[in-house]
């Protein structure tokens, strides 16, 4: 099963909206093949596997099947697991969890329970629903993923004096947040951040999918000469305003329009847009993951407003005394409100990396 987890995690970014899953083929302590989702579309773990068998001219009758996720037993993309695995004679399935999806839910264990195959459930657990927690989210809450991501001085400092330069981490550290980037389906900024440094928020790594942009921008300010909106044909912006800041500019929402940013209407709240109408909309849209970049008021109103699932700190070695109009979050300001566990940590030069995920 750790084999089967290991070959799951290498769908990460490609497979999304669908878990990632890995299976293992065993025939008395020999493995036979492996496989896993490679793509959004393409077989699933199991058929790899049993594939990769057939291909190797080895016999999956008799033998286990270890797999991360409960088989499918429905037809979607692609053919019900579970038809496959029977047709194929495997006589043990082990599972790490069972699928927390309402088409399946069960029943791909009674499927093959039903067909004589005997079904055990529950091996390293825990590791399967570390690996799989977005996808979890995201089928039972009906939300993404929410990674709120920054880098800080040591003093908890988000910007530097214009005289020290642009950036607070360095080339290493950003080289990783746009791999990261490339994992999640958007990535979301304030119009703060947008109106200040005109970013054009790409996965600039070479890997990965293209995430969409998303400013929160809910007096519609968001200039039409900007990096996102004149890019906006090559690489999708949403702009998640609300009702009256639209009726009060309907040109500049005709303006956005005709760039191919998309303008969405939201309901209101007392920091701007509702967040959580947010969540919900990209849910319905079935994002996995949203990557939270800032600034400052974003990343407290997601992370005072329990909204963020987790925490990517990058702390720079830069030291810089906080000074009026520079903006400040410190991760030591909501640690001790969220209690998240420590997952990671990883020094990229002289930046560290903290990564947190936060308890449901």
């Amino acid at each position: 099963m750790s084999i089967a987890l290991q070959c799951a995690q290498r769908g990460r970014g490609a497979v999304e909206p669908n878990p990632m899953v890995g299976a293992v083929l065993v025939r008395d302590g020999v493995e036979l093949a492996r496989g896993w989702h490679k793509r959004f579309g393409f077989p699933h773990a199991e058929i790899e596997a049993l594939s990769a068998a057939t291909e190797a001219g080895r016999d999956a009758g008799g033998a286990t099947m270890y797999v991360t996720l409960e088989p499918c037993c429905h037809s979607g993309k692609t053919p019900p697991c579970t038809d496959a695995m029977i047709e194929a004679g495997v006589a043990r399935v082990v599972v790490a969890m069972e699928d927390p999806d309402r088409h399946v839910a069960g029943k791909g264990l009674a499927a093959l329970r039903e067909a004589g195959i005997e079904v055990v459930v529950g091996v390293l657990e825990a590791q399967a629903r570390e690996l799989l927690a977005a996808y979890v989210k995201l089928r039972t809450k009906g939300r993404p993923w929410v990674i709120c991501k920054w880098a800080q001085t040591p003093e908890g400092c988000l910007a530097l004096p214009p005289a020290n330069g642009r950036w607070i981490s360095g080339d290493e550290a950003r080289a990783h947040v746009h791999q990261l980037r490339g994992l999640c389906d958007g990535v979301c900024v304030g119009i703060g951040t947008v109106l200040a440094d005109d970013p054009l928020l790409t996965n600039r790594s070479g890997t990965g999918r293209s995430p969409h942009r998303v400013v929160l921008d809910s007096r519609l300010r968001l200039p039409t000469g900007s990096w996102l909106a004149t890019s906006a044909e090559a690489c999708p912006v949403i702009v998640a305003t609300t009702t009256e800041a639209m009726t009060a500019d309907l040109a500049k929402v005709g303006e956005l329009r005709q760039l191919g940013v998309e303008v969405l209407d939201l309901s209101a709240s007392p920091e701007g847009v509702d967040l959580g109408a947010l969540l919900d909309e990209l849910g319905r849209r079935q994002w996995t993951c949203l990557l939270v970049e800032g600034g400052a008021k974003v990343l407290r109103s997601f992370t005072h407003g329990r909204l963020a699932d987790e925490l990517v700190v990058f702390t720079s070695a830069t030291r810089c005394e906080p000074a009026e109009g520079l903006p400040r979050f410190d991760v030591a300001e909501v640690l001790p409100e969220l209690s998240p566990r420590l997952a990671e940590e990883r020094r990229f030069g002289a930046d560290v990396m903290r990564r947190f995920v936060v308890s449901a």
